[in-house]
């Protein structure tokens, strides 16, 4: 794999760090909890971390409302716990991915401070600021991505100023050179400390409509979805000037061929795939969200990767997400039977996985009792079923009273199963969903052909997907079986055939006249 980059063999591991492990007690996790659990990631496989937000906050969003872009909130911890953490991970042979939130501030950015203080403020121009309509409505139609109106009035000047999510969390004013100039001094900021590279929250919605018009009407809003989807995200999403701020972010990384640029995108695939560039000089990753959104049969599966393999462009390097802090678990989703043979799927086709924390032990529903929710969305739009409290419980490490996460009171429940689906049971247990992942990330590690080898897609037998993965004359077999039946598979060639890994680890079954378990994986090796 010396031809390849570290993210595109490497497996990815988000951290949700307020869930992860607490150092002091205070219920909250932290920078050196993480540190403390170094060796488990080692363990586990994977090759980099990826932190959510750390920076200076007042938590109005749990640190996507960043009030200083080069320092570390003291609830996580400090600057020098956050070098101590980056060597200790390097030394271990891990990357540190960091979250990089440049959509929007808080309103307590000194940023925002000074543009909001007059409208001839040498900032004003770093936000989005207009007047009102005639009869003092806001400029436009658009709805926060977390409910209510995307603009607030403020008082101080008469005008109002944009906010794609919180009104805590004012929109920068992307087309401004002297703003550009400074976010991108931040990302140097954070290289010259040896980060490994970014994700990019809400990527596409950088740029807005310079008329800033209203969004039309969407024909398929019916009640109980989100505000948001009242209108469709023509004017202040996926603009084209997006594609020049994330060359530009793109150039400041690429004194290091081998620090990445990731990007949160949620859009359909033909739209995504313009996000790695002309001349692939965007994103290296715009991450792929589909397999969080789609039907969880072979077919749908298949339809899927055969349309995002087609639409890459050449050169473009495949990557995959099954789960992350703001939508529902895998386990919840596909349940847990399932849930083993998604991990075979993420960890077996061609391209860049990304795991979430947590979701090794597969962890299921977790109920957020009202007065214990945390997330604002929930609070905005109650009802709907849209918080995002339950994929950012802790984890669980052990069997004690809080699971080993901290010695005192988790900021949110722990899963009710914590005293069984924790890691130290699951870890001695070989046929744990745990073991499978740990199983599966050798192999990957082991096998060339599962990181960097050619995919073809074989077909879909009944309930079954099967494809093949190829690197240097091996050429390996892998079989998911999606449904809760038994599934005949018709594969030649199979004589002399080796079983490399299956999700059912009693497997005894021969691999002649082959047939899959209900919810079986395998990945086989042709001879």
């Amino acid at each position: 794999m010396a031809d390849s980059f570290w993210w595109q063999h490497g497996v990815i591991y988000q951290i949700y760090p307020r869930s992860f492990q607490d150092s002091d007690g205070d219920g909250v996790g932290d920078l050196n909890g993480i540190r403390a659990r170094l060796d488990y990631l080692q363990w586990l496989g994977v090759d980099a971390v990826w932190i959510s937000p750390v920076y200076p906050s007042p938590m109005a969003d749990f640190g996507y409302d960043v009030s200083d872009y080069r320092g570390i909130d003291p609830l996580f911890g400090t600057l020098e716990d956050f070098d101590r953490l980056l060597g200790e991970a390097h030394a271990r042979g891990l990357k540190v991915i960091l979250d990089f939130v440049p959509n929007h501030t808080s309103d307590r950015h000194p940023w925002f401070l000074e543009s909001r203080a007059a409208r001839n403020s040498p900032k004003r121009d770093w936000y989005i600021w207009r007047d009102g309509k005639p009869d003092g409505a806001p400029p436009n139609n658009w709805i926060s991505h977390l409910g209510g109106p995307a603009w607030t009035r403020d008082e101080t000047t008469g005008q109002y100023y944009l906010h794609s999510f919180l009104r805590e969390q004012p929109d920068l004013n992307w087309p401004n050179p002297d703003m550009r100039a400074a976010m991108y001094d931040v990302l140097r900021f954070w290289l010259d400390r040896g980060v490994d590279g970014f994700r990019v929250d809400v990527i596409w919605l950088l740029i807005k409509d310079e008329a800033l018009r209203d969004n039309p009407p969407n024909p398929g809003f019916a009640p109980g979805q989100p505000a948001i989807d009242r209108f469709l995200q023509r004017y202040n999403a996926d603009q084209a000037g997006v594609h020049d701020v994330i060359a530009e972010m793109r150039a400041v990384l690429d004194g290091d061929n081998e620090r990445v640029l990731i990007g949160e995108i949620y859009l359909p695939i033909e739209r995504l795939v313009t996000y790695y560039g002309t001349n692939l000089r965007g994103a290296h990753l715009p991450f792929n969200f589909q397999l969080i959104n789609a039907p969880w049969t072979a077919s749908d599966i298949a339809r899927l990767v055969r349309d995002y393999e087609a639409a890459l462009p050449q050169g473009g390097w495949p990557n995959w997400v099954l789960g992350n802090h703001d939508r529902p678990r895998i386990a919840t989703r596909v349940g847990e039977a399932q849930a083993r043979v998604a991990a075979m799927l993420l960890l077996t086709l061609r391209g860049t996985p990304t795991l979430y924390y947590g979701d090794e032990l597969g962890i299921g529903p977790v109920i957020i009792p009202p007065e214990a929710a945390q997330d604002p969305w929930e609070k905005n739009e109650p009802g709907l079923g849209l918080g995002r409290d339950p994929v950012r419980t802790p984890m669980a490490w052990d069997a004690s009273a809080q699971a080993g996460f901290t010695a005192g009171q988790p900021w949110l429940p722990l899963h009710p199963d914590h005293a069984t689906r924790n890691v130290q049971k699951l870890r001695d247990d070989p046929a744990s969903l745990l073991t499978l992942y740990s199983e599966l990330l050798a192999l990957r590690r082991q096998r060339a052909a599962l990181s960097v080898g050619t995919f073809t897609l074989i077909g879909v037998q009944g309930d079954a997907l099967i494809f093949a993965r190829e690197h240097g004359g091996e050429r390996l077999i892998v079989c998911l079986n999606f449904g809760d039946r038994e599934q005949p598979i018709a594969l030649p060639d199979l004589a002399g055939a080796t079983l490399l890994l299956s999700t059912h680890p009693d497997r005894v079954t021969a691999l002649t006249n082959l047939t899959l378990q209900p919810h079986e994986g395998l990945v086989i090796r042709r001879a």
